[in-house]
């Protein structure tokens, strides 16, 4: 994996000779960083989602921090650092010295994810200091919609409930470990129980429960912004697949989703050709090119 991308390892020398240097961001990078993301407000949705919540570009209160690239006062690019890395308008010959930093702060990160050229340089420095992946998926296409879906949308998809959450919760686990590989209850249920309670409790969780309180379907916004929302967590039933009744739940989806902003975003493994027709039947279109590291 290393030679694929050993180019911008020198470049990472280069950007530290010229005065190029790596900061954690504090309040007063808030707007700077703002203006950076908001070059991309589909790629960057993520961040952006975050300082709308939070408001400010400090550390939070859970340890992680914004890595921003300076070169005198100028913010170049950055890469959110918390249990993942996740790059913001980094330049690819940039990416080393972001590794490093983050190498050095000692934390263990559970992914990389972010544009493809950015994360595979990312990751490059990362593994020259001797962390080395679980999974590399190198191909997944960014894609997005604005208007109405191509297909009917499934009426029966809606927000989720709390008082179905015992409900809702086994579903995004078997999601999590069909995509992953492990059960997301590693780092305790309860701590995966708040992140899905929090989803719906603030309307980003969409799911069709059957007259029997089964989960048929379900999705999440993952991360939401009044420009952008980008869908997550997209499963169906393994006792309703192979039926045809994948786009009208996704069509659903986009419908949902535009009611809090106009463009709806997801990326998708290249490799999941079945997946990717769905979502182009629907209307979605490439935009970019994401990867995930997984360690």
């Amino acid at each position: 994996m290393l030679s694929r991308v050993a180019p911008w390892l020198a470049s990472r020398r280069d950007g530290a000779a010229s005065g190029v240097a790596v900061r954690v961001l504090g309040v007063e990078d808030t707007a700077p960083l703002l203006d950076l993301a908001g070059q991309d407000p589909v790629a960057n949705v993520f961040i952006l989602s975050h300082l709308e919540t939070a408001g400010t570009a400090s550390p939070t209160a859970g340890g992680a921090s914004i890595l921003g690239v300076f070169d005198g006062g100028t913010l170049l690019g950055a890469c959110w650092a918390g249990a993942n890395l996740v790059p913001v308008q980094l330049d690819p010959e940039l990416a080393g010295l972001v590794a490093t930093a983050a190498h050095r702060s000692g934390r263990r990160y559970a992914s990389i994810f972010g544009p493809a050229d950015t994360v595979m340089a990312i990751y490059a420095g990362l593994e020259r200091l001797g962390q080395s992946a679980h999974e590399v998926r190198d191909d997944q296409p960014l894609m997005s919609i604005t208007g109405p879906p191509a297909v009917e949308p499934e009426p029966a998809l809606g927000f989720g409930q709390l008082a179905d959450f015992d409900k809702i919760l086994p579903a995004c686990a078997a999601m999590f470990e069909e995509e992953v590989g492990y059960s997301p209850y590693l780092g305790g249920r309860e701590y995966y129980g708040r992140r899905v309670k929090g989803l719906i409790r603030a309307g980003h969780s969409l799911v069709h429960l059957d007259a029997d309180g089964e989960v048929v379907f379900k999705a999440e916004l993952g991360a939401v912004t009044p420009e952008a929302t980008q869908v997550q967590g997209v499963w169906m039933n393994p006792k309703f697949r192979g039926l045809g009744r994948s786009p009208g739940y996704m069509a659903a989806v986009v419908v949902l989703a535009q009611t809090i902003a106009p463009v709806t975003s997801l990326y998708v493994n290249g490799f999941n050709t079945r997946a990717r027709a769905t979502y182009e039947r629907v209307g979605f279109q490439q935009v970019g090119t994401f990867a995930t590291v997984l360690f």
